[in-house]
């Protein structure tokens, strides 16, 4: 029960996270989503920081922040579903470079951060 507790509070602090950040940003950049691609990029870089952080730590209190940060929190900061609905706007309403740069942007700096938040923690 105690898990599932960890992810909804994780979950909750993480949507709310989600939604200052692209509060703050919403139009800084026009039509194009710039609050959306950078709380996904954020996110990847977060994921790979506390995977870095839990790799190889297989104890009680690294499971349970491990749900908090990586299930709770970033599962409700990440937003890949916003992502998506925004993208489909943008060719639906003609702005089909703006769709495929923010698909290459996403996807490309989120493997990056990803991979530089796990490179990051594995020299701590």
């Amino acid at each position: 029960m105690i898990k599932f507790l960890l992810v909804f509070i994780g979950g909750g602090l993480g949507a709310m996270s989600r939604y200052f950040v692209t509060t703050l940003l919403a139009g800084k950049l026009g039509n194009f989503p710039i609050g959306t691609l950078t709380v996904n990029i954020l996110g990847s870089l977060f994921i790979g920081i506390f995977t870095g952080i839990f790799f190889g730590r297989f104890n009680e209190t690294s499971e349970m922040a491990r749900i908090f940060f990586v299930v709770g929190f970033l599962g409700g900061f990440s937003t890949l579903s916003s992502f998506s609905i925004e993208t489909l706007m943008l060719f639906q309403n003609g702005n089909t470079v703006l769709a495929v740069i923010n698909i290459i942007a996403t996807f490309s700096t989120g493997i990056i951060a990803c991979a530089a938040g796990f490179m990051l923690m594995r020299h701590f």
